[in-house]
């Protein structure tokens, strides 16, 4: 049986960064299995209080020290949290004196900045970008397809949606997707509502087997997902998007991030970090 330990992600916000973070770190230990316990909004002592006696509690039980992975900004704050009994790994800490040192400037050490509403104007075209691509998913809208950054084309459960929304919501691209269905490789020609925007489309593409997988999940033992139509559309598919020069990308062991990222390096678009 696997070892475990618990680990504590602790943030005076909503604790993305400190997952982020911690996480990155987790991956590189394999063969324990990590139990993950996120507590936000940790701004007073007393809710700092709180958070100690069940990361305290964790350590008697489990007879092990767990680990605190911490983005408090409050250097008070930050002083209490180290005093529980577990491996603290405080960000701002080890971070921002060595920054402080090198520019010759205290920062401000306000809490928020990193997930907040410092620039209101980047963070409503944030959510504007995150309205456009909602409003076009799936093929449900072919207005103002023009005003989209990335427009993903695919077969269906390839993983255009959850892609889209991950450019919309991390990066604040205007990100559309469309389903290349049966009726399009019937007549051999992509939608006529994606003619004219030919030059913003990338393709995804995936193994036969793992969307007869997915598939199947969705609608178990249906043709839909059988591994003869999923063989039929995949390969119309991708040549259809052969063609028409249209990028491919493959999803099937790749993860939305790689997708996204890749997706922004060949697109030229700029990253926008909130």
């Amino acid at each position: 049986m696997p070892e475990s330990r618990h680990v504590f992600f602790i943030s005076d916000r909503t604790g993305i960064t400190a997952e982020m973070l911690g996480n990155s770190l987790l991956t590189q230990f394999e063969g324990i299995g990590f139990i993950r316990e996120t507590l936000p909004f940790v701004d007073t002592p007393e809710k700092l209080a709180e958070a100690i006696e069940r990361v305290n509690l964790s350590s008697a039980k489990d007879g092990k020290r767990p680990i605190i992975v911490s983005s408090l900004v409050d250097e008070a704050l930050s002083d209490q949290v180290r005093r529980a009994n577990a491996l603290v790994l405080d960000f701002f800490h080890m971070f921002i004196a060595p920054l402080e040192t090198e520019l010759s400037i205290e920062s401000n050490h306000a809490a928020g900045r990193s997930h907040g509403i410092a620039n209101s104007h980047e963070y409503f075209a944030r959510m504007e970008a995150v309205n456009f691509t909602l409003a076009h998913d799936d093929g449900a809208s072919t207005k103002e397809l023009e005003r989209a950054q990335v427009i993903l084309v695919g077969v269906s459960r390839c993983g255009k949606t959850p892609t889209s929304l991950y450019l919309a919501l991390q990066f604040g691209i205007r990100a559309a997707n469309f389903p290349l269905t049966p009726d399009d490789f019937e007549r051999g020609r992509l939608p006529e509502s994606l003619m004219h925007v030919r030059n913003k489309l990338y393709g995804l593409t995936i193994a036969p087997d793992r969307l007869q997988q997915i598939r199947q999940e969705r609608r178990p033992d249906s043709k839909y997902c059988s591994a003869e139509n999923c063989n039929w559309e995949t390969a119309a598919a991708e040549k259809m998007m052969q063609r028409y020069g249209i990028m491919q990308f493959d999803t099937t062991v790749k993860s939305i991030e790689e997708i996204a990222t890749t997706i922004l390096m060949k697109a030229n678009l700029q990253r926008h970090v909130f």
